[in-house]
């Protein structure tokens, strides 16, 4: 795969994309699109249903489903038990989840 040249110089997926959160219960939905359409297969790539559901374990995520949306250049992410309880059982100061898209995009680009 050529990745291209502003790709190569980035270091995290904020860098090449953007994201929004959503909540049900416990359950957080995130969606994330690259700038470029070139990026997708990169996003693709990196952003993995295991590698979604390590950045989250310290939360007590149990589940990643990934599902593509190619004709979008972007994916949606459903993380279970990752909210604490969610908006009504949660002690957290974001509830909602909606802060947590922010770290997905911290994500290193590299699986290093």
């Amino acid at each position: 795969m050529t990745i291209p040249l502003q790709t190569r110089r980035a270091r995290c997926l904020h860098d090449i994309a953007h994201a929004r959160a959503g909540d049900k219960g416990n359950r957080l939905n995130l969606a994330v699109f690259v700038y470029d359409p070139h990026d997708f297969p990169l996003l693709m790539e990196v952003v993995t249903e295991e590698r979604v559901l390590a950045l989250f374990a310290h939360r007590g995520a149990s589940e990643v489903k990934r599902y593509s949306m190619p004709g979008l250049h972007g994916m949606n992410l459903v993380i279970d038990d990752v909210l604490q309880g969610g908006v009504n059982g949660a002690l957290n100061l974001d509830g909602h989840g909606k802060t947590l898209s922010f770290l997905l995009l911290s994500m290193p680009l590299s699986a290093e």
